[in-house]
């Protein structure tokens, strides 16, 4: 894929980016919300947040920062919950803390919307009231997970769409690589295909289509890889349907409570292993810190026109921060603008390849 980033001018870049909050939404809310938006004001001077929720309850929530210059409360009445049907939030929930800041961002009163809560509710509502950018298929998330290169490798789709068709795993890909390429400052992203074998006749129908797709579309594709090359980091971007992403990153979410219980029944078993573990366990710390999934914040909604940043549900306020500043660098660094020439470029390749 040709490099098809541009630099917004220096006013564009300097000029504040507002950042519409869920505060309702996640286990923890507002508490979290709040005390991770106060985090975030004080990393990034360039940023403004709108907290939008129950107006009493977000004003005990900010305490003295009620009247922060670079905060503002909208109030909402209502607040979706983990359970509520993703469908009926744009016909029947309007007054939920959910849709209001969406429908900010809609209006282009915001640049960015972030939130912790039911997951399918923030993807449904951010297509039905934003839309698509021209020339998505469909929208994706995806993650980053770390590798033992260093440089980690981008997920996705990890859960937008459990039954995708070929092309939308075509437009995955244009999509995951203009994100890594501007993300981690990568020129030329690699991109793999999850299968069960790296021969290109392996795997489902879907799958066989797909890979066709790939070789084509100008992204940088090195072929079908298989779980193992994930965490080897074999390539930049790995791309697979959200039934298997979903499956792979929970999985991988779970190896970090895994080993830290581990770690734990061996300092149980006597004082030298309590002390052995005394005297590594920063070093461990250290080690495994791109494992959690706090430093990264959150995942995008790709493909949406307009920014939803979302996070898990247990978001602590150190996560709650680290996704409005990943909302604020996908802003500044216009990865909508770029997905969309890239797209474009993507489907003009393939004509020729026909």
């Amino acid at each position: 894929m040709t490099d098809v980033s541009q630099q917004g001018s220096g006013s564009e870049q300097n000029r504040p980016v507002r950042i519409v909050i869920d505060a309702m939404g996640g286990d923890f809310a507002p508490g979290n919300e709040v005390q991770g938006a106060l985090q975030a004001l004080e990393r990034s001077p360039s940023i403004e947040l709108v907290l939008v929720g129950r107006q009493p309850e977000l004003i005990a929530a900010l305490g003295s920062s009620a009247s922060h210059p670079r905060v503002t409360i909208v109030h909402a009445d209502d607040v979706v919950g983990m359970g509520d049907e993703p469908s009926s939030i744009v016909k029947q929930r309007k007054s939920s803390s959910l849709y209001i800041g969406l429908d900010l961002v809609r209006q282009n009163a915001a640049d960015a919307f972030v939130s912790a809560g039911n997951t399918g509710a923030v993807m449904a509502t951010s297509t039905m009231l934003c839309g698509r950018i021209p020339g998505v298929s469909r929208p994706t998330i995806g993650t980053f997970l770390p590798t033992i290169t260093g440089r980690p490798t981008l997920l996705l789709d990890v859960g937008a769409n459990v039954d995708s068709k070929p092309k939308f795993l075509s437009d995955y890909s244009v999509m995951g690589s203009v994100y890594t390429q501007l993300m981690n400052g990568v020129t030329k992203p690699t991109v793999g295909l999850l299968n069960v074998g790296e021969e290109p006749g392996k795997g489902t129908e879907v799958a066989q289509q797909a890979y066709e797709l790939l070789r084509t579309n100008g992204v940088n594709f090195a072929g079908n890889v298989e779980g193992r090359d994930i965490l080897a980091g074999s390539v930049d971007v790995v791309v697979c349907d959200g039934f298997e992403g979903n499956i792979v990153l929970k999985f991988a979410e779970s190896i970090l409570s895994f080993l830290k219980e581990r770690f734990r029944a061996y300092a149980r078993r006597g004082i030298l292993q309590k002390l052995a573990m005394a005297a590594f366990t920063p070093v461990l710390r250290k080690a495994l810190s791109g494992m959690d999934y706090q430093e990264y914040g959150g995942v995008p909604l790709l493909g949406v026109n307009g920014v939803t940043i979302i996070g898990h549900g247990s978001s602590s306020p150190k996560a709650i921060a680290n996704m409005i500043l990943r909302a604020e660098e996908v802003v500044r660094k216009d990865v909508n603008g770029t997905i969309e020439r890239a797209i474009a470029q993507a489907a003009t390749a393939a004509k020729e390849q026909a």
